[in-house]
């Protein structure tokens, strides 16, 4: 197997986890992996008991030898996340009375082992 297709393989795990960890949240997954010119969404999901659109960034790392993977998520880039989710509301036509950009961090090494990290708002001021 090549470095990028074990690469690949593990953002997909780590996609699935998050998507299964939000839904365990409580909320509504509406859309993965979300692409257009600018970039990609990796998650669109639903909190109903906020009534927010939430935007998640998903980072997986097999190991923390450079570092943990939210440490790649920098202002520019969550600035950049909150351009992609007012074009991914554009796009769809949708209105949303709150939304917020969050990132997910997962480590999965491979003893099957498991660290989430959640960051709520990131970005805000």
């Amino acid at each position: 197997m090549s470095i990028n297709t074990r690469a690949r393989e593990l953002a997909r795990r780590g996609e699935d986890r998050a998507a299964a960890y939000v839904e365990e949240l409580g909320w509504r997954v509406v859309e993965r992996n979300w692409r257009c010119r600018e970039g990609e969404l990796d998650l669109v999901s639903h909190d109903a008991a906020t009534d927010t659109l939430v935007f998640v960034e998903v980072k997986t790392r097999s190991g923390t030898g450079y570092g943990h993977p939210l440490e790649t998520i920098t202002y520019a880039k969550a600035a950049r996340l909150r351009g992609l989710a007012m074009a991914w509301l554009r796009a769809r036509g949708a209105r949303a009375r709150n939304i917020r950009v969050d990132a997910i961090g997962l480590v999965l090494p491979p003893d099957g082992s498991e660290d989430l990290t959640h960051l709520r708002g990131i970005g805000e001021q």
